[in-house]
């Protein structure tokens, strides 16, 4: 499973979540047949992702990211 970020440099988002398959989802947020809340910010990339072991662990650690802790050590990741 992975924990990953995305930016959407056009509306200055981050968005956090998990997923099985990264690359699929990074798919699914940037097609324009999703009608999800991603779907408003796009395009979408990844600057941070990180491999964990089970589904529980990179829930935990979603949370842990989705903190006013994890957030400021994702805006590093922010490309200028």
């Amino acid at each position: 499973f992975y924990v990953y970020c995305l930016y959407s440099s056009k509306y200055n988002k981050i968005y956090i979540g998990f997923t099985s398959d990264l690359d699929k989802r990074l798919y699914f947020h940037n097609n324009t047949t999703n009608n999800t809340y991603t779907s408003k910010f796009r395009p979408w990339i990844i600057i941070y992702s990180e491999e964990l072991t089970d589904k529980k662990s990179a829930m935990i650690r979603e949370k842990q990211l989705k903190s006013a802790r994890g957030r400021i050590f994702l805006k590093s990741f922010i490309p200028e």
